[in-house]
């Protein structure tokens, strides 16, 4: 091929194991890759990635990029740099006599926020995370701002110039954060110290509370600060060496990075925003499964996603994501719109171990990772993990791994696994594997039932989306302990993630905080939104979009008087507001707060308050369209390459099962369980009862019986 005409979009995520991508051009196939992810150098994973996609499409790395007219991209460097802790050394600037604020935290919450059950069970035991910034890194100035934003002390600029070249000259900061009392109604103190960083240190990383976290709240308006300072060092240098070695490659396009929240900022911006890329991955599932669902007319899906790191699960319900009300990283708060997304360490790297003393066994939540990887993988793992669980249990072959590009090592994996886990526990090989199984899968179901049940869910009312490398071959058995409606393992599968980045639109947010009582007139409100939209609109005319490509969506935070915590409620009604919109708006707050605490809890009579105003404006980015294949007969015998033993849960141990190849499938075909599919990207189980049908989109479908 050999035209340079620019018409491909390329998506790739960033994984603890593996680096995924996705490559959609209009009126072709899709085509997918994935290599193993190489930290600390992420890039080069990226690149390994975009690669393997190209070599199957007859294209060269440069002739795909040549060709590609926007590269999407999400991953973990932000979410690694925090957990492994290794960031640059902060220094805070804060106003005087609150230099404690971040250590405080929230008092005793602070000592087990964040925790595990299990530790939260001995609170005694509980110490506070250890900060992000050292306590000798943290300085206090003289300034004061008011909560009406009326400035009641100057910056005392000398004193403050003093402190800024003791942080750095004496204790080595890389970077500064600005975290003032009330800045996020008057940034002008604020302000003046980033143009004396500028001035005395313009190679010093600086981040300001008043543009990263504009929101009351002392604490975490202080934490996201310094975590936005303490990873964007490292955010920054990686954003701009990819573009780079991009470029080098041929790609002549722009960068979009995938935030948190669920939506792309150009690469430019997100290198400043370094929080905002905090499990960017995982949102992106999310965003790729509610698409999904749309296509198949799915409004509620529990959206899970295994990968070799963490399992994560999130709700989608009538089509609408549930955003978290108390984000956190690493035991950390902080101030910033967040997909909900809850985890677990129980994936296919994640180190299967045995208690001291009663040898009772976990999966998890330690992880292998990429390097070493499983003992299967043959690069120095010497720690079992689920990957060579899933080997021993007849589910993975080793020959056909990453469609072939990768052998695994069997034998090393059951010695390994014999010698730590089976032959403490008194077990075979395989009555060790199907018990580790039957404890991932468990642990699996608890945390599923976590987000639906002890919420009033019932996951019987759901869709199961199965994404991630691993998932396909858990799903089957945690699927049928929720009694979910149907299992839905997508033809992106292991790189949905990746699908997800295609599927996002452009997205900036604005808040305004003030305080108004219900009821206002609605000139009040729209005046608070007037100046954020303008701003918003502008910025999004910078990037190239107008019109019908401009979508703004309004939200008010509400609470009852004397409340501490509000919630967010979608303005529905057309903008701007009317008496009547605004009317609808206060009661849908209501509406919610039910929802959220229980029929019965609103009460209108104690007054209610509209506290924070905010503006999510999207660019709509032109979404590529899945064509549906023709639908052909149910015999999937052409598929079928050969049978070996698995382990069948009905059965208690290993049974003889079909072995299907996935690319031999057509859409209409059948596959009654106990059996696998192999696909170059993951592998799907069937178990006994279960039947797996291919659908014109090349989904795996499948019904519990």
């Amino acid at each position: 091929m050999s035209s340079t005409r620019q018409k491909f979009l390329v998506a790739t995520d960033v994984g603890g194991t593996c680096t995924d991508t996705i490559v959609f051009a209009a009126g072709e196939p899709v085509h997918l890759g994935k290599a193993l992810s190489t930290p600390p150098d992420f890039a080069t994973g990226v690149l390994d990635s975009i690669r393997s996609a190209a070599i199957p499409m007859g294209l060269t790395l440069e002739n795909l990029l040549a060709q590609t007219e926007l590269f999407v991209h999400g991953s973990t460097v932000v979410d690694n740099a925090i957990f492994t802790r290794e960031g640059a050394k902060v220094g805070l600037v804060t106003t005087a006599g609150f230099e404690d604020t971040l250590l405080v935290t929230r008092g005793a919450y602070g000592r087990w926020g964040g925790l595990t059950e299990d530790r939260m069970k001995h609170p005694v035991r509980t110490e506070r995370a250890r900060p992000l910034v050292d306590p000798d890194c943290i300085v206090g100035v003289v300034e004061r701002t008011d909560y009406k934003g009326t400035i009641l002390r100057e910056l005392d600029l000398a004193e403050t110039e003093r402190c800024l070249q003791r942080l750095i000259a004496e204790r080595g900061v890389e970077a500064i954060a600005v975290s003032f009392l009330w800045s996020f109604l008057n940034p002008t103190n604020e302000h003046k110290v980033r143009d004396i960083v500028a001035r005395i240190a313009p190679n010093i990383y600086c981040t300001l509370s008043s543009d990263i976290a504009p929101t009351p709240g002392e604490y975490e308006r202080t934490s996201t600060t310094v975590i936005n300072a303490y990873a964007g060092c490292i955010s920054k240098a990686y954003i701009q060496n990819l573009e780079q070695l991009l470029r080098q490659s041929g790609y002549g396009g722009a960068v979009m990075i995938m935030q948190g929240y669920g939506g792309l900022l150009p690469a430019q911006e997100a290198a400043e925003r370094a929080i905002g890329m905090l499990e960017c991955g995982p949102a992106a599932g999310v965003i790729g499964s509610r698409a999904l669902g749309e296509l198949l007319k799915q409004p509620d899906v529990i959206a899970t996603d295994m990968g070799g790191t963490t399992f994560k699960v999130s709700v989608i319900q009538n089509g609408e994501i549930e955003y978290a009300r108390e984000p956190m990283v690493d035991r950390f708060h902080y101030a910033q719109p967040k997909i909900e997304v809850v985890s677990i360490g129980a994936a296919g790297g994640s180190i299967v171990w045995l208690e001291p003393g009663s040898n009772a066994p976990h999966v998890g939540p330690r992880s292998a990772g990429s390097r070493p990887g499983p003992v299967c993988y043959g690069l120095g793992g010497e720690e079992p993990t689920l990957t060579d669980v899933f080997m021993l249990i007849g589910y993975m072959d080793p020959e056909i791994f990453l469609g072939g590009t990768m052998k695994l090592d069997k034998e090393r994996a059951r010695r390994v696994f014999a010698e730590k886990i089976a032959k403490p526990l008194g077990l075979s090989v395989e009555e060790a594997a199907f018990g580790i199984y039957r404890v991932a899968a468990a642990q699996i179901t608890d945390l599923i039932h976590e987000i639906t049940v002890e919420r009033g869910l019932d996951p019987r009312d759901f869709v199961l989306h199965a994404f991630g490398g691993s998932c396909g071959m858990v799903c089957a058995m945690f699927g049928a302990e929720l009694n979910v409606k149907q299992i839905v393992v997508p033809y992106t599968a292991s790189v949905n993630c990746a699908f997800g980045l295609v599927s996002a639109d452009i997205v900036h947010e604005y808040s305004t905080t003030t305080v108004l009582p219900v009821p206002s007139p609605a000139a009040s409100v729209n005046r608070i939104f007037e100046p954020m939209t303008q701003k918003a609109v502008r910025e999004l005319q910078r990037e190239g979009f107008t019109g019908n490509q401009v979508r703004l969506d309004w939200a008010v935070d509400f609470r009852y008087s004397r409340q501490v915590h509000e919630v967010t409620t979608p303005v529905r009604a057309v903008t701007p507001l009317d008496e009547g919109g605004l009317q609808q708006l206060a009661d849908d707050f209501e509406a919610i707060y039910e929802r959220k605490y229980g029929k019965g809890s609103a009460y209108r009579e104690a007054g209610m308050e509209m506290t924070q105003f905010r503006l999510t404006a999207r660019g709509l980015m032109e979404k590529p369209k899945l064509e549906p294949l023709p639908l052909g007969g149910a015999d999937a015998s052409a598929a079928r390459i050969a049978r070996r033993p698995i382990f069948v849960e009905a059965k208690g141990g290993m049974s003889e099962a079909d072995i299907y190849d996935f690319e031999k499938l057509m859409p209409g075909n059948v596959i009654e369980g106990p059996a696998v599919i192999h696909t170059p990207i993951t592998t799907i189980v069937l178990q006994t009862g279960q039947c797996g049908r291919c659908d014109p989109y090349r989904n795996i479908l499948i019904d519990l019986r």
